[in-house]
């Protein structure tokens, strides 16, 4: 197993270069940063110049991307003929670990994921225990008691809560649990940010704020997770080591929770892998509604400002986590299921 993980990171390698130049190529037709600096006042052409210089994107765009790759530490710094080129200072690149500066809030893009990071981990935590422990137990009873009135009140149910936009799904949960709840004299949740200001960050304070964000997150998955544990687990239910085991009279739930489970979990497993990406994203939508102050809304953020570091530090740090993700997803097969071997 070792030998394959090796084997798998040191293919990771070409692959996130890949990605890495397809990602630049793609940032620079979003939008000229430079455009959105003057904030009310639009910069003059001569300011242009003068940033465009400043920031290098005055060069060609593969000379954009080796320096933000390797860094300019080897290059000299007066290419254009003029002397000395006006900097904001020496950058590394990324393959030493510097992601380079905001071009809006000049911070360290690194400091600046540091920063939001915890925040998206702990939404995304949280949505994705909820999501795995209500997914398998709706799933699992739903197989069990499968074409019975239950199964198909269930089955209805994933369909409904499958169907619904996450934007929409947020705004109603907003409208019921806030808005209504207060006009009715109800306990209600609020509805923007981590917590009150007033009251300052306290556990109870970033409970009461993360229900309605996990619970738009949780919703729609929950619905489509539940629908494939259901179908995994009727097909598993149905193999001849499963009958075996009944036949020599061990208990229902061992059969169903150690014998059947464990394998019709595989799918969703692969499920629960393609989505811890999405949710390191930050759940864009449900962060930038709700106001949480995340990974995903910091790049909606600077997506409208045509914010090239930031916006590459962070779609990078998505590549990694789904290359690392999915080698995690083959290493649990193999503990799943003896069968799987990975060579």
């Amino acid at each position: 197993m070792i030998v394959y993980i090796v084997r798998r990171l040191l293919q990771a390698v070409p692959q996130l270069v890949i990605i890495s130049i397809v990602l630049f190529a793609l940032m620079q037709a979003i939008g000229d940063p430079i455009s959105t600096l003057g904030a009310r006042v639009p910069p003059r052409p001569e300011e242009k110049a003068r940033l465009r210089r400043m920031l290098g994107l005055d060069q060609p765009a593969y000379m954009q991307y080796v320096v933000w790759l390797i860094g300019n530490d080897w290059l000299k710094l007066d290419m254009d003929g003029d002397g000395v080129r006006e900097t904001p200072g020496p950058r590394r690149g990324i393959l030493r670990g510097d992601l380079g500066n905001s071009l809006v809030t000049r911070q360290p893009v690194v400091t600046m994921i540091a920063e939001r990071l915890p925040n998206t981990l702990l939404l995304m935590v949280t949505a994705e225990v909820v999501i795995i422990v209500f997914s398998l137990l709706i799933g699992v009873y739903s197989a069990i008691k499968r074409y019975t009135p239950v199964d198909n009140v269930i089955t209805a149910g994933a369909f409904v809560g499958f169907s619904m936009p996450v934007f929409w799904l947020a705004l109603m949960m907003m409208y019921l649990f806030a808005v209504n709840f207060k006009r009715w004299g109800l306990p209600y949740l609020p509805t923007i940010g981590m917590y009150d200001p007033a009251v300052g960050q306290t556990l109870g304070e970033v409970v009461r704020h993360m229900v309605m964000p996990v619970a738009t997150l949780s919703i729609i998955s929950v619905a489509g997770y539940s629908r494939y544990v259901r179908a995994s687990m009727i097909e598993v239910l149905h193999q001849d080591y499963i009958r075996t085991a009944r036949a020599k009279g061990v208990r229902e739930w061992l059969v169903v929770y150690r014998h059947a489970l464990k394998n019709a979990s595989l799918p969703f497993v692969t499920l629960i892998g393609l989505d811890i990406p999405f949710f390191l994203a930050g759940a864009v939508v449900t962060e930038q509604i709700f106001g949480w102050p995340g990974m995903g809304r910091m790049f909606i953020d600077h997506t409208n400002r045509s914010d090239f570091p930031v916006l590459m530090g962070i779609l990078m740090f998505i590549a990694l986590a789904v290359v690392v993700v999915q080698l995690l997803t083959d290493v649990t097969y193999s503990f799943l299921d003896p069968r799987i071997r990975l060579n």
